[in-house]
Parts: structure tokens; sequence; C-alpha cells
């Protein structure tokens, strides 16, 4: 009878011990099966991890400015030779400006010293002769006047006035340069901006946008525009810079031409 009794409890006890030996069982299936996903995982970073870092080296120096440039196409190529080309003309410009917009080129010392001896000795031909052997803004603007000297001191002031005019219409000139490449350049930054901006919205409208495509077209945008003020600055600058300087050599040219002509009025011709 004891036997029989015990006999349920007994198969309970079996079943409650094939029980949690099942769920052991099933959570040492399921440690391998999260295990061999892990290490497929490990296995698949010892594949991709050379690619990532061969793709790591393959964009070192994508950014810089030499890629920018030969990575913005014909267009883009065609707009920093432009560019270039406004630099180096930029720099021409101010340095010949450095050279020629000054006042002892313009009005030389010599030459205001042997014409005013010249003067006051009355003497017209050497005054003239030195004109012709130091040529320059104040040289043709006296020889204009003295070339004259038989017509009447105000045929005399007349050509000496056009000549002033045209001589100070030349030096001006050489600073209109300097402005056109200070005014040009900014242009030509925009123009480089829209293009990388055109550029970028065209990959962003592509889906999903490579990055460094799109990197690359902003990039583009924000050097051309960075170029063009660099270039645009200096010439801006050194265009007022000269305009001032041309301009008060320009009065005093005229007042020394004014100085040296006014003992024309008096001065009689001597053919030797």
């Amino acid at each position: 009878m004891m036997k029989t009794k015990n006999r349920p409890g007994v198969l309970a006890l079996l079943l409650v011990l094939g029980c949690i030996w099942g769920a052991h069982a099933l959570a040492q299936d399921d440690a391998a099966t999260v295990t061999e996903p892990a290490a497929e995982a490990d296995a698949g970073d010892l594949v991709v991890a050379p690619q990532a870092e061969s793709q790591a080296e393959t964009n070192v120096g994508s950014g810089s400015f030499l890629s920018v440039v030969l990575k913005s196409g014909p267009l883009g190529i065609l707009l920093w030779s432009v560019l270039f080309g406004s630099a180096a003309a930029g720099v021409y410009f101010t340095v010949d400006c450095l050279i020629t917009v000054r006042a002892k080129r313009i009005i030389p010392r010599r030459l205001v010293e042997s014409v005013t001896q010249a003067m006051g000795e009355g003497d017209v031909l050497l005054a003239l002769k030195s004109c012709e052997n130091e040529p320059g803004p104040l040289a043709n603007i006296l020889s204009a006047g003295f070339s004259h000297v038989e017509e009447g001191f105000d045929v005399i002031q007349e050509a000496v006035t056009t000549a002033a005019d045209l001589e100070t219409e030349t030096i001006m000139q050489k600073l209109t340069w300097l402005s056109v490449v200070g005014n040009l350049a900014p242009m030509l930054g925009l123009l480089g901006t829209v293009q990388g901006m055109i550029a970028a919205f065209g990959t962003l409208a592509e889906g999903a946008p490579d990055v460094n495509v799109l990197a690359m077209n902003i990039s583009q945008a924000l050097f051309t525009t960075a170029g063009g003020l660099t270039i645009a600055v200096p010439c801006v600058a050194f265009y007022y810079i000269f305009r001032n300087s041309a301009n008060k050599i320009v009065l005093r040219m005229e007042a020394m031409t004014m100085e040296l002509i006014k003992d024309l009025r008096n001065v009689e011709v001597v053919e030797e």
C-alpha cells in the first residue's frame, strides 16, 4: 500500500527533474545559437576591417584644396583657372602701380630743376630738350606747352590742359585694371559657389546621397568663395591706396606745370 501511495510522488519528482533538465538543455542551445552569430560577426569584422581601413586610407587628403580643384569637374577647373589668372593679374597690376605711380617717377626732381633753370635763363629750347631727355608724364605735359610757345599763352594753356588730362587718364587706367580684378574675383567666387550648391542639391535629389560627393560639392562652393575674396580684398585695398596717392601726385603735377609755364607769357623764341 505504501508503495502504491508513493508512486504518484515519485512520478511527480521525475517530471520536475525532467522539466529542469529540458530547460537547461534549451538554454544551452540558445547560448550556442547566440554564440555562432557572434562568431560570424567577429569573422565578418575580420574581413570587413581591412576594407574599412583601405577606405580610410583612400579618403586621406580627399578634402584638401588640390583634390577639391581636381574633382570639381571641367567647369570647376575652368573657373579655378580664371581665378588663378585673376590672382596673377592682380599681382602684376599691383607691382606695376608700385613702380609707376610714384612722385619720383611722375615728377622727376632733375627735370624740374633743369626746366626751372632753363626758364630762368629764358631758353625755351633748352627746356624742351630737357623734357626730351627725361620722358614721363610731366615731361609730356611741358613739351606740349613748349611746342606751342609761338602761338600765345592761351594756346599754351589749352595744350597743357589737354596733355595733363591725357596723362592723368593714363595713370588712372592702371588703377582701373586693379579695380577690375578686385570686382571680378568675388563674382567668380560666387559663380563657383552656385556651381557647388547646384551639384550638392543634385546629389541630394538622387535619394540616399553619397556623403563624400556631397561634402566635395560643398567644399567646392566654399573654396571658390574664399578664393575670390582672397584675391579681391588686397586688390580693392591697393586700388584705393594708389588712387589717393595718384590724385595727390596729379594735383602736384598740375601745380608744378602752371608754375613752370607762367614765365612763357613774355618769352621770345630765338632760333639758333
